[in-house]
């Protein structure tokens, strides 16, 4: 069978192109649906706390509305000096956060979580960054490429942001937004398969 005649095997609550392609590069297929919630940060709450209640949040949103696959969710933030970094407002917000990141390191929390018939389950990834010292004229720049409106602390470790990073440790994936691994791990305790299974099976078909 053709990859592109598979059914989908979830549905996604995310129109990210990044989350969907990290999918695709582990073999599973998805719908798309987006989620619609208030993502605003309780008093006090704490980072990872947040993330998770994200996650949550917009895979029961999405499966709420009926879909009979399970849903998948997930949600990153940047953090540093205990300070949630999301998407930048504009360029002096931007220009702003990646300063705060320049030269130092900071915390990259990606929650995903997956909702279906039993109920939903979560996983954290954690990853640190370290970013090389950065000027203000290249943080303008970066804003004008276009590339930091949407992510959260305002870059892509994807794209032309990579540039930026002196150092990983973690999750290359949930930096990007989607933690494979994690991912991985839910999927398949939910009896969703990855490409593992479509290996096993050879050109059988």
């Amino acid at each position: 069978m053709n990859p592109q005649d598979t059914p989908a095997a979830v549905c996604l609550a995310s129109v990210s192109p990044r989350r969907r392609a990290l999918l695709a590069q582990i073999g599973v297929r998805c719908l798309v649906s987006a989620a619609d919630i208030d993502e605003t940060v309780r008093p006090g709450e704490p980072a990872a706390e947040y993330v998770v209640r994200m996650a949550r949040d917009k895979a029961l949103s999405v499966r709420a509305r009926g879909t009979a696959l399970p849903v998948l969710a997930a949600d990153t933030t940047v953090v540093v000096d205990e300070l949630i970094c999301g998407k930048p407002r504009d360029e002096a917000d931007c220009i702003a956060m990646l300063q705060r990141l320049s030269a130092r390191t900071h915390q990259v929390l990606t929650a995903v979580a997956l909702a279906g018939a039993l109920g939903v389950a979560q996983r954290l990834s954690a990853s640190a960054v370290r970013f090389r010292a950065l000027s203000a004229a290249e943080c303008a720049a970066y804003w004008r490429s276009g590339e930091p409106r949407d992510k959260a602390g305002g870059y892509a470790i994807q794209g032309h942001g990579a540039v930026f990073i002196e150092h990983l440790s973690g999750s290359y994936s949930g930096v990007m937004g989607l933690p494979l691994f994690e991912t991985a791990q839910l999927l398949q305790a939910a009896g969703v398969p990855c490409w593992q299974a479509a290996a096993a099976g050879g050109d059988a078909a």
